[in-house]
């Protein structure tokens, strides 16, 4: 999936334990997981929001774009390096 999400990037950054941001925000820990390990197809603005405020952060800081290269594409970075 091309977007990447670096919660757990900013939890560390901020040092906070995922399940006091789970409890400060009011999801479970279990969902709080699934976000974390990017298992989730979607996420509320509602929760986004909760969680930048938080964690004092800005969406960008938690979500990354990288879009898919085709195969023969990354093949191809390869052997141009080499």
């Amino acid at each position: 999936m091309p977007i990447v999400l670096r919660l757990d990037v900013m939890l560390a950054r901020r040092k906070v334990r995922s399940n006091v941001l789970a409890r400060a925000i009011g999801i479970t820990d279990a969902n709080l997981s699934l976000l974390k390990s990017g298992k989730v197809k979607g996420v509320k603005f509602e929760t986004l929001e909760a969680i930048c405020d938080f964690l004092d952060c800005q969406p960008g800081d938690i979500l990354e774009y990288q879009p898919e290269q085709p195969p023969d594409a990354a093949d191809q970075d390869v052997k141009r390096a080499g």
